[in-house]
């Protein structure tokens, strides 16, 4: 059932809208509020999928209904009704958030056609926002160690700029994590994050991953392809294990950090690209400049922000959040009861050498569940998490 609300201060008009839409589907619940304080009372106190506002009315114009109504409920769509003399202010209303405006007399086939679309805009919004919670609850940074507690502050500062970031830490810590939250939290959370395993690509065919290529560029390259930058555009590139990256494709992504420039490979034309660089590595990047494996001016470019994720060992304190977290988790997706494990099996997780870091624990913690009593003892962690 979808929830409509009708702002007129004409009655008339009130009653030939409310009359035309509930006759068009049985699934439209309409109602009416006579003037714009009462239109706001009632979004403040119902959910509705949809509200039809005329801009001239006293007490409160439809302009300032929009106004006050998007700090309330953002997510509802705005149809404005305009008179012959409220076009351009109509038109002015679509900046502010409106999803469309009808003329009076309304044409009978724009205003049904309008009123879906934007009912149907409004499943799209909702479904977005439960997507993106969902990505949000698969990349939560659980712990409130002071080291995470840190990281966490850094990501609120940096996350609504541009500055490029370079994460490290060991293998296993949670560095996609912090590229995740940096951008869910920035201005570019609408667009795109693609992610990119430097270590992953054979170094004959990073550049093509990166930049694309055109038609006949190499064997195998059978039409154009548009490469990972050009998919980013707008939004974040997450560059992970950069330290494995090619000499080669080193300098091609210095020029576009320099230039916001790219070119496929066996291109001379450039490629305009807007993109937020964020890039990750277990190795010393410093030592591998020393060696000349890493380029010095490409490491000054991106470590604007540097950011460290501590090893596992180095937090012990989150562990039984961890467990926790991931006990939940995992008895969720496996469809079994949740397990809760005893403060001494707790305790002695918390003194195990975690090499593996986070990656390492989950697995245990999985084993665990699959594996030990209902509630996970001493033993079950001597028997099936032993190092």
């Amino acid at each position: 059932m979808s929830k409509i609300l009708i702002i007129e201060d004409e009655a008339a008009i009130r009653r030939v809208l409310t009359k035309i839409i509930s006759e068009e589907s049985d699934t439209y619940l309409v109602e009416e509020a006579e003037d714009g304080l009462h239109g706001i009372e009632k979004i403040k106190d119902n959910d509705y999928d949809l509200v039809l506002c005329d801009i001239k009315m006293p007490k409160m114009d439809g302009v300032e209904v929009l106004e006050k109504a998007k700090k309330i409920k953002p997510e509802i769509p705005f149809v404005m009704i305009s008179g012959h003399g409220d076009l351009d202010t109509a038109v002015n209303t679509m900046r502010l958030g409106a999803f469309d405006y009808i003329s009076k007399p309304p044409d009978l086939n724009r205003l049904l056609n309008t009123v879906r679309n934007a009912l149907d805009r409004k499943v799209l919004v909702v479904e977005n926002k439960r997507l993106k919670k969902k990505v949000s609850e698969n990349h939560e940074m659980i712990g409130e160690s002071d080291a995470i507690s840190h990281i966490k502050e850094m990501i609120e500062k940096v996350a609504a700029t541009d500055a490029r970031v370079l994460i490290t830490g060991p293998n296993g810590t949670g560095k996609e994590l912090v590229a995740h939250w940096l951008h869910e939290k920035s201005d570019r959370s609408s667009s795109a994050l693609i992610e990119v395993n430097c270590a992953a690509i054979p170094s004959e065919l990073i550049e093509s991953e990166l930049f694309g290529h055109v038609k006949g560029s190499f064997t195998g390259a059978n039409k154009d392809r548009a490469g990972k930058f050009e998919a980013a555009n707008n939004g974040t590139i997450f560059l992970d294990e950069i330290g494995d990256m090619s000499l080669s494709a080193q300098a091609k992504v210095l020029r576009a950090l320099q230039e916001n420039k790219i070119q496929r490979v066996g291109s001379d034309r450039d490629i305009k690209v807007n993109v937020r660089i964020v890039a990750a590595t277990n190795k010393d990047l410093k030592k591998e400049i020393k060696e000349g494996r890493f380029r010095e001016d490409l490491y000054h470019r991106l470590a604007v922000i540097l950011i460290k994720v501590p090893a596992l060992n180095d937090r012990r304190n989150d562990i039984p959040l961890l467990i926790h977290h991931f006990s939940q988790k995992i008895a969720s997706q496996q469809g079994v009861a949740k397990k809760e494990f005893s403060s001494e099996a707790i305790a002695l997780l918390q003194e195990y050498d975690w090499t593996g870091n986070i990656r390492e624990l989950r697995n245990v913690v999985e084993r665990l569940i699959i594996l030990g009593e209902q509630e996970v003892s001493v033993g079950d962690v001597t028997l099936f998490a032993s190092k």
